[in-house]
């Protein structure tokens, strides 16, 4: 028999060897879909059948074996929780008979095999991997809020033992080809591609039958069994730490738990029975969803540059200037040069400057002692580096990146000395964390080529660079900064400008939240770790000392709005009290809310409570929890209604890698639907009485709650004004018309944009 499709290929050689080749055609990589499974299954069972067969290797004409589930199908047409659990119970049954039908399966990994990838080799009774270091094996399920549900979590334990597949699990945990031999996936490496079909079908022909660990009576589990003193302490252990880590926020986490331990006390279909059940409990939950949809979906479409405006080459930089030397300035140079571009990076005086490039050698050091980059390639890097103290070095370079201290009349100074000798077309971009672009291109004679890219502290570590566009930015200049950033291999999103643009000032709302509870009498220990049960990465007043108090009223001091709110009048006089009277800056002068000693952890300040009296009435942890959660929620809604963001998208993805939104929730937007909108509205109407005006709900969304729509479907009607000059005429009409606007194909287009710009406020 001979046998191919879109899916896969199946041959038989005159040895009687089946060969199953997978190529799915129609999808950019090998996926564990429905529409594979079923052709799998029906090869797979046919070969059983067939006399002529002695064995089956299982391969992929693809560079990667299979990449895992399609989760597009499991975030949207998962709906029916029987129907999905009797289809995991078949799929289980298929993948028995392959393991129980009496002829052994080689899966031959040529490639990344993840998460379903990687069980369908694990129903293969050997599997052998080209031993390259880039390939990748392993379970990463965990990271959209998911576990191996096609028989991973089960077997996983009769490969590995309880502690390791524990942890491979929940860390999601990817293995080279070497290490995942030594952990127990995989049996054997070869050194190359040539070798892999040979090496297979060589042990077929010695090896005529084969059993799988879990239908061995004789096997042993790795390290002892659930009842041994190493099972027992590995099961009390792993539930301590996942509650500890998780705080019961990720449904997959604990039911990873639970498979594990009922899977291996009973035989092993009733084992694929609970994975099953476990599973399709999880793919139900809310969590997995928002996962699915903005941890994984969501910016991986942003991380390919999806927002930038069409009709726009590549915009190429070479050589890359960078203004101010400091933290910013310096780690912006450290991930540009290490991208390949030549960077120059300037400071008033060359000690700064050369001080600046320092930062990259420090960072290429450690890489070079941890094995992730030769000494060749840091010293490549290195030299890409040009420290100096001449504002006409910039001259020749594709793009400037300003980095200076956060003063408006400091920037607008090097902006002019920096056009002077910069080419007119060449883009010009301001590292502002606050002040407003439009108001930053005053100094510009080019402020269509006048931008934002607002980037995260530390720039090496930080995903998120947040692209601010002013009111004369153009289309260009938003094409080529979104070029930028995906080059360096960060995330973008794109902003409309206001003060504080989209992250700033939502984090700002986090970080006054929590000195507002501590003025009001919640003990400081009880913010920080209600905040962290919620999911925050950091406590409120941990992360207000890193960015430090002296910044915040320097913020405050800068702006020149007469009519300031009240909650930043409020944070404003606190944060004075504690810089003015008590010398409190924050960490930088090892002084905040925690006292940083040389020796030892960080510590909350002892004075606090007496600056601060403790109130017995504050102490409700939800209402804790709930007050910084809902109020950036809330100030995320307001930067959507206000156009400052133009998708739920982009909200929901700044707030989750810009300053650590709970992922589960989907992020700051999503979290509104994750709460329940009516729920939020009632939560914060009573927040409104009992604490003040900033929760105060806009009708927008009391109007969209009242008609049954979710926050994405808020969303949908909410273009970027990049989305809308990119349209095509007939799209710009219906578009148009879509939001009130009389128009039609027979308009001139620019009159008709001018028409939206100015509906929707750009």
């Amino acid at each position: 028999m001979s046998f191919k499709n879109k899916i896969l290929s199946y041959d038989i050689d005159a040895d009687g060897i089946g060969l199953i080749t997978i190529n799915m055609e129609d999808h950019p990589a090998n996926l564990f879909s429905p529409d594979f499974m079923e052709t799998f299954f029906d090869v797979t069972k046919q070969a059983i059948a067939d006399d002529k067969v002695k064995g089956v290797i299982v391969t992929s004409s693809r560079r990667m074996f299979m990449a895992g589930a399609d989760l597009k199908m499991l975030e949207k047409e998962v709906t029916d929780a029987e129907a999905f659990y009797q289809n995991s119970l078949m799929m289980h049954k298929h993948m028995r008979d392959i393991e129980t039908g009496g002829k052994p399966f080689v899966a031959a990994i040529n490639g990344h095999a993840l998460g379903g990838g990687l069980e369908v080799c694990l129903c293969c009774h050997h599997r052998i991997a080209v031993d390259n270091p880039k390939t990748k094996i392993g379970f990463p399920e965990i990271k959209v809020g998911l576990f191996p549900g096609g028989g991973g979590t089960a077997k996983a334990p009769y490969l590995m033992g309880l502690q390791p597949a524990m942890m491979a699990i929940l860390q999601g945990t990817n293995y080279t080809p070497a290490k995942a031999k030594s952990a127990g996936l995989i049996h054997a490496t070869i050194d190359t591609q040539e070798e892999l079909i040979p090496a297979a079908k060589k042990w077929l022909m010695e090896t005529p039958s084969a059993v799988q660990p879990w239908d061995d009576r004789k096997h042993k589990i790795p390290g002892g069994g659930l009842f041994t003193p190493n099972g027992v302490q590995t099961m009390v252990g792993g539930i301590g730490n996942v509650r500890k880590l998780t705080h019961g926020n990720y449904p997959a986490a604990g039911a990873i738990l639970s498979v594990i331990h009922d899977g291996i006390q009973v035989k092993f279909d009733r084992a694929l029975e609970i994975e099953a059940r476990y599973f399709t409990k999880v793919i139900m939950s809310k969590e997995a969803k928002n996962m699915i949809r903005t941890g994984f979906f969501a910016i991986q479409d942003a991380s390919k540059g999806k927002a930038k405006p069409a009709g726009f080459d590549k915009y190429e930089i070479k050589k890359l200037g960078i203004l101010g030397a400091g933290m910013m300035g310096a780690g912006i140079a450290y991930v540009s040069a290490l991208s390949g571009m030549d960077v120059v990076l300037k400071d008033v005086t060359m000690e700064g400057a050369e001080k600046g490039k320092s930062y990259s050698t420090a960072l290429l050091k450690k890489r070079v002692s941890r094995g992730k980059m030769t000494q060749e390639k840091a010293d490549a890097v290195l030299a890409r580096i040009h420290a100096t103290d001449d504002p006409n070095a910039v001259k020749g370079c594709d793009m400037v990146i300003e980095a200076v201290f956060e003063n408006p009349e400091l920037k607008a100074k090097v902006t002019a000395q920096t056009e002077a000798v910069l080419e007119a077309d060449k883009v010009y971009a301001s590292n502002t964390s606050t002040i407003p672009i439009t108001l930053l291109a005053k100094a510009s004679d080019r402020p269509e080529n006048f931008i934002g890219i607002h980037f995260f502290s530390p720039v090496d570590k930080m995903p998120l660079v947040e692209i601010i566009v002013g009111e004369k930015t153009n289309d260009r200049a938003i094409a080529a900064a979104i070029d930028y950033v995906v080059s360096i291999r960060k995330t973008p999103i794109v902003v409309n400008d206001s003060r504080g643009f989209f992250t700033s000032r939502t984090f700002g709302t986090y970080c006054s939240e929590g000195v507002f509870m501590l003025e009001e009498g919640v003990p400081p220990a009880m913010i920080e770790n209600v905040a962290k049960t919620k999911g925050m990465p950091v406590g409120p007043l941990a992360v207000t000392d890193e960015v430090s108090l002296t910044l915040g009223i320097l913020v405050y001091e800068s702006d020149p709005s007469p009519n300031k709110l009240p909650e930043q009048d409020r944070f404003y006089k606190i944060g004075k009290m504690l810089v003015d009277d008590h010398g409190r800056h924050g960490k930088k002068n090892s002084k905040g809310f925690y006292d940083y000693p040389e020796k030892g952890k960080k510590r909350l300040w002892p004075e606090l409570k007496t600056i601060f009296k403790s109130d017995v009435e504050t102490l409700d942890k939800e209402t804790v929890g709930k007050r910084m959660l809902h109020r950036m929620a809330l100030e995320t809604f307001r930067c959507l209604d206000e156009g400052v963001l133009t998708s739920t998208k982009d909200g929901d993805i700044g707030s989750i890698m810009g300053f650590g939104f709970p992922i589960y929730t989907g992020g700051a937007l999503s979290y509104i639907d994750y709460v329940g909108m009516d729920t939020f509205i009632s939560e914060c109407d009573d927040f409104t009485k009992r604490f003040g005006n900033r929760f105060s709900v806009p009708d927008s969304l009391r109007a969209f709650a009242k008609d049954g729509k979710s926050i994405h479907e808020y969303g949908k009607s909410a273009k970027s004004k990049s989305e809308i000059g990119s349209m095509l005429e007939p799209e710009l009409v219906a578009y148009a018309n879509s939001i009130g606007i009389e128009a039609t194909v027979d308009d001139l287009k620019k009159d008709t944009l001018a028409k939206v710009y100015a509906q929707l406020g750009y």
